[in-house]
């Protein structure tokens, strides 16, 4: 149903009726069993207010039906406050849907470990698109548009693009923030916020958003009519995503990585079933990839008892 959603999603006009349809069904739980001796109330408030702003905010202008909503699952740990000045690390994780099956497939899970922000006890969330006027706010909008455009590209070829422009609308707006996660040159790696938004949007990556769009539509939304016609088109495009890692965008190939390290367990699943060939190209390819999950990835050729 979200597929036709986003068909007609470019001539709907947000009404007052429908600017209070939400996108997100977010979970959210806070870790903060570092720091003591203070008030532990204001981890539940900020919890609930974390909560209320990711699935209260209406991110677009289209209209979700409830089981429609994207799920998700934020896990902020706190391990350091000094007054309101918190520091930690957030996991964002997010599913979607699998066609004519109760199964749901993983399309990120992400540790961002440059989490600082300032949250005083029932200070409400704000966030303006257009400028930088909280840290936190502006990091749970940012994760709330990367996981709405990644779950838009999996319905239709490069369906994300309006979502991840606003979240590189929000990095843009924080390059004069103190706070690290939003600048280029933080960190050699490559990445970071900046970073993973950066390669989303770069053309050198069209491929793997299009491994995105083909995975889902044409490979796990079909595995119900053909289960193996599907797996012989996924690991045609798992071959795809190695062509990128040769052509090498980049050293370091953030979104690449976020995305293979996302399905490696589905991809592990899915092809300890498939046939001799199927099995060694790609092994082949996501140990090229990321070889320091070659163990994980060894699983597929374990044989079944």
């Amino acid at each position: 149903m979200r597929f036709f959603i986003l068909l007609i999603g470019l001539i709907i006009i947000c009404t007052p009726e429908n600017a209070k349809a939400q996108e997100l069904q977010c979970n959210v739980n806070i870790v903060h069993s570092k720091i003591q001796g203070t008030n532990k109330q204001v981890f539940e408030t900020l919890r609930n207010a974390i909560r209320e702003f990711m699935n209260g905010t209406s991110w677009t202008n289209h209209v979700y039906a409830v089981e429609e909503r994207i799920e998700c699952n934020l896990l902020l740990n706190l391990t350091t406050q000094e007054g309101n000045k918190y520091t930690g690390t957030l996991q964002i994780q997010s599913r979607r849907p699998v066609y004519s099956s109760s199964y749901s497939t993983v399309m990120m899970n992400y540790v961002d470990e440059r989490i600082i922000f300032n949250y005083q006890e029932y200070d409400p969330l704000e966030f303006n698109v257009n400028s930088h006027t909280s840290n936190l706010t502006s990091l749970l909008a940012y994760y709330a548009y990367i996981i709405i455009g990644m779950d838009y590209d999996s319905f239709a070829m490069k369906g994300g693009e309006p979502f991840f422009k606003a979240a590189e609308r929000i990095v843009n707006n924080a390059q004069s923030a103190p706070e690290p996660g939003w600048k280029a040159f933080e960190t050699n790696k490559k990445d970071n916020r900046f970073w993973l938004v950066d390669n989303i949007l770069d053309d050198a990556y069209s491929p793997v958003r299009e491994f995105m769009y083909n995975y889902h539509r044409h490979g796990l939304d079909k595995m119900f009519d053909n289960t193996a016609q599907a797996r012989g088109e996924i690991a045609n495009y798992v071959q795809d995503l190695q062509d990128v890692n040769r052509r090498k965008p980049d050293p370091f190939m953030h979104y690449l990585k976020v995305v293979v390290e996302a399905k490696e367990d589905e991809l592990v699943q899915i092809f300890t079933e498939g046939t001799r060939d199927e099995k060694a190209r790609v092994y082949r390819s996501l140990t090229e990839i990321n070889p320091s999950k070659s163990n994980v990835y060894e699983q597929i050729n374990e044989e079944q008892q």
